[in-house]
């Protein structure tokens, strides 16, 4: 069996050498070693889990579309005895344990718009969609998780409660933690728990980091309107592509002296557009990018700040400027406590070597959501194949090194336990 019914919140993890299945070195996608998947020491675990994902993988949904990832998480937690329950649309919760401190463990269910062309053999059905961010990997170890719990109440050594939260729409705003906070299902949390794979640490390693892990991202768009004219009579426009330059360069120099520099804040535009014809001054032009920043005070100013200093900017050139500043998710801040509980886990389960500290990450996360209303941390999880080239997230030839699965749950499952046990 692979867990200690001395010690519930130890783990047993098999080593990454020992697998059954295809031979090593079997070549695998774009011609990379192939490594065969480990098996649990009972011999199914694992391959259940690996099956299940590749399940996922294969029939990949967008945010808030969920339904077939919803219903086939839904049905194997029944198989397990237990009384999952729908959110609104898509995603579902459910309770593991009896009465006490309460844990959350969150995945998220959806796939990205993107082509997949990773070459293995269970690459994505859906044309133009894949799991190019491992949500078919997080939603699988949080459901590996829910089992390996699920055994240990029935076995009496649960010491709490768990709660499994399989949200919809973290690629989408608003994000589908939010749902998760309309719904109260965070009520009476006291901590809460995710991962997120990390294709340039290899499997078997795992990274944490107190404070912001990810960034809070919004979207900026300015347009700028005027009456347009000729380009040999600038005096009588408003030389509107000349002020969108000064909006490209002078916010991003406005942020840097007015937000302070320790907060992270970075403003990238990713989109400009005016005009069709090099001797004419258009009458309209568009600048759109994104905002991002790693502290949650600095965030919230920021929106006036770029707002300001649009208009400025603008100003002396006798155009129409209009802001459209969209917030998009916080900054996720991980509570030391609860990193250290992540820590102490790992090296239980995988050897002292294999935590390792995360660098901060500007990309956002919706997970921020629900470390804002209660404490927790969300942790990287190594999915590169060792000695295998580096993927990276949001890419459709992201491939996973599948001994994470097996790995992500265990480590889940000893989190929530290790909590809960500190707790009572």
């Amino acid at each position: 069996m692979f867990v200690s019914r001395s010690d519930p919140s130890r783990v047993t993890v098999t080593p990454l050498e020992a697998a059954d299945g295809p031979p090593a070195g079997t070549a695998g996608p774009s011609g990379t070693a192939w490594t065969p998947v480990p098996r649990s020491p009972d011999g199914v675990f694992d391959g259940e889990l690996v099956d299940f994902r590749r399940d996922l993988h294969r029939n990949p949904e967008l945010g808030h579309e969920e339904v077939r990832t919803t219903g086939r998480v839904l049905d194997r937690l029944r198989d397990e005895g237990l009384d999952p329950r729908p959110l609104a649309g898509t995603g579902l919760v459910c309770d593991i344990g009896g009465p006490g401190p309460t844990v959350a463990l969150r995945a998220d269910l959806d796939a990205l718009p993107l082509q997949e062309t990773s070459g293995v053999e269970f690459a994505s059905l859906v044309p133009g969609v894949c799991h190019a961010c491992g949500h078919d990997v997080h939603t699988t170890a949080v459901l590996g998780a829910g089992m390996i719990l699920a055994r240990l109440h029935r076995e009496g050594v649960l010491p709490g409660r768990v709660r499994l939260i399989f949200q919809p729409a973290e690629e989408v705003q608003p994000g589908g933690a939010l749902k998760v906070l309309e719904s109260g299902e965070l009520d009476g949390v006291d901590r809460a728990y995710a991962l997120h794979c990390d294709p340039h640490r290899d499997v078997g390693t795992v990274a944490t980091r107190p404070g912001a892990i990810t960034a809070a991202a919004d979207i900026v768009r300015v347009e700028l309107h005027g009456d347009g004219g000729h380009t040999s009579r600038p005096h009588l426009t408003q030389d509107l592509v000349f002020a969108l330059a000064q909006v490209v360069t002078g916010v991003p120099a406005v942020l840097s002296r007015r937000l302070d520099p320790r907060a992270g804040t970075t403003m990238v535009w990713g989109r400009i557009a005016a005009g069709a014809v090099p001797n004419a001054v258009p009458a309209t032009g568009e600048v759109s990018g994104t905002l991002r920043c790693l502290d949650p005070q600095t965030w919230a100013a920021a929106g006036t700040v770029v707002t300001d200093a649009v208009r400025r900017i603008v100003e002396p050139y006798g155009l129409r400027a209009r802001v459209r500043y969209v917030r998009g998710v916080p900054p996720a801040v991980n509570d030391p406590g609860a990193v250290g509980v992540v820590e102490r886990t790992v090296v239980e389960q995988l050897g002292p070597t294999a935590s390792v500290p995360a660098e901060q990450s500007l990309g956002g996360e919706d997970f921020a959501w629900i470390l804002e209303k209660v404490p927790g941390a969300m942790f990287r999880l190594g999915t590169r194949t060792p000695g295998t080239r580096t993927h990276d997230l949001h890419q459709g030839d992201l491939v996973i090194d599948e001994r994470a699965v097996g790995l992500g749950a265990r480590l889940l499952a000893g989190i929530a336990v290790r909590d809960l046990r500190d707790r009572s």
